[in-house]
């Protein structure tokens, strides 16, 4: 007689089954509470762009344009104004000192310049006679003095002999006096031409001297006058280019009206603009250098224009050392404007992410999945090549420095 054989309920397959759906169950919820919160992205990683932050040398600088300048410019301003009538030298011309570069003519200064050398000639002529007459009339008045003191001598004689007479009764009292009276009035006239001649003299002198000066005050205008004259040629102040010549034949230049300038091509300067924004960081004596020809050149500030003009200033920098040959005026240069020493820094290299996330955080790869994972930092110093890192990330980690613009505000970035 056949057995009947019952099912069990659990057997080892069904177990095993039931187990396996557990576990992924389990592995499931696990991975959904872990992940819980986090927005995650799918990114392809050809179009990543992903730096290695490293430990090396690290110096602020910022790069400027710069303008080549001479270092010496002179300008030339017409002293006097007139009429082109000769050019000598063409715009663009080198030239040597004090050579001729316009011819100008002015009648009125030309006028100017007759009458007054007229009247020189009219005031030494009139000198000439006042001396003369002031001559005349001293010999005259020495003459007179003269004549006195020889009636004086005459008359003393003569007083003499009279008072002899009147002892012996010869002439009368009367003779005597009237001799003695013309003594006495001899004497007086004597002392008067004495004292006239000496204030004579003096006046003479002091007239002299008036005349002498005013002399010499016209010669002085007429000098003036005529440097003005000469100075109708207008010549190169020093030797160099001639730039800025616009003047031509026949047309007006008035009185210290600028009409070109020399530039000294012998040595240069870098005219550069720089951000407002550095300008508090910017001062005279700092360095820089730029590259020509394969060559590095040093240079430093010299002078900084504190005009800021749409949101830039100007600063001059002179060579330190040599300087390169063959540079021409108004060629354009990059400098290289240091802002501080070089150091040791850990670095990261620039990038779009910085526009998005203003320096405050990163996508770090993570090294165990592989996936770009957000990451807080401190960025501080920069350059055009580095950021320096503060806190955050350490030499060796890998991160993505492209724009983040397409990866909205996500936790993660899956990489494919």
């Amino acid at each position: 007689m056949d057995k009947k054989i019952e099912k069990k309920t659990w057997t080892p397959l069904r177990i095993g089954i039931i187990a396996a759906v557990v576990l992924g169950l389990g592995f499931v919820g696990r991975s959904f509470y872990k992940n819980a919160g986090v927005s995650k992205l799918n990114v392809t990683t050809d179009r990543l762009t992903i730096s290695t932050v490293e430990r090396s040398k690290f110096q602020e600088f910022i790069p400027v344009t710069g303008i080549v300048l001479p270092l010496r410019t002179v300008r030339m301003d017409a002293i006097e104004g007139g009429k082109v009538e000769e050019k000598f030298v063409e715009d663009g011309a080198s030239v040597e000192q004090g050579q001729p570069i316009l011819r100008l003519s002015n009648p009125d200064l030309m006028v100017n310049y007759l009458n007054q050398e007229a009247s020189i000639i009219s005031q030494i002529n009139q000198i000439r006679n006042t001396s003369l007459l002031m001559e005349q009339q001293s010999l005259s008045m020495k003459e007179q003095a003269l004549s006195v003191d020889n009636l004086i001598t005459t008359n003393g004689k003569k007083l003499k002999r009279n008072r002899e007479l009147y002892k012996s009764n010869v002439i009368a009292e009367v003779d005597l006096e009237e001799v003695e009276d013309e003594s006495t009035y001899l004497a007086a006239r004597k002392k008067m031409l004495t004292a006239t001649l000496k204030k004579d003299s003096a006046y003479q002198a002091l007239q002299q001297q008036q005349m002498t000066s005013s002399l010499d005050l016209m010669k002085r205008n007429l000098a003036i006058t005529k440097q003005s004259l000469e100075q109708l040629i207008v010549k190169a102040p020093i030797a160099g280019q001639l730039s800025g010549l616009t003047k031509e034949l026949g047309e007006s230049v008035a009185r210290s009206e600028n009409i070109g300038q020399i530039d000294d091509l012998t040595a240069f300067k870098i005219r550069v603009r720089i951000d407002e924004f550095y300008n508090s960081r910017i001062a005279v004596e700092q360095v820089g250098s730029f590259t020509l020809a394969g060559e590095d050149y040093q240079l430093r500030i010299s002078k900084i224009y504190p005009q800021v003009i749409n949101g830039a200033f100007e600063a001059d920098m002179v060579f330190v050392g040599k300087s390169p040959k063959g540079i021409k005026r108004g060629q354009s240069v990059s400098v290289k404007l240091e802002l501080s020493a070089e150091e040791e820094a850990t670095l990261l290299a620039r990038g779009g992410f910085y526009q998005t996330t203003g320096g405050n955080w990163v996508y770090l790869i993570d090294p165990t999945t592989g996936n770009g994972i957000k990451q807080t930092v401190r960025l501080g110093r920069q350059n055009p090549n580095y950021y320096e890192v503060l806190e955050g990330l350490k030499p060796g980690d890998k991160v993505i420095t492209n724009s983040y613009d397409n990866y909205g505000d996500k936790d993660v970035l899956v990489l494919k």
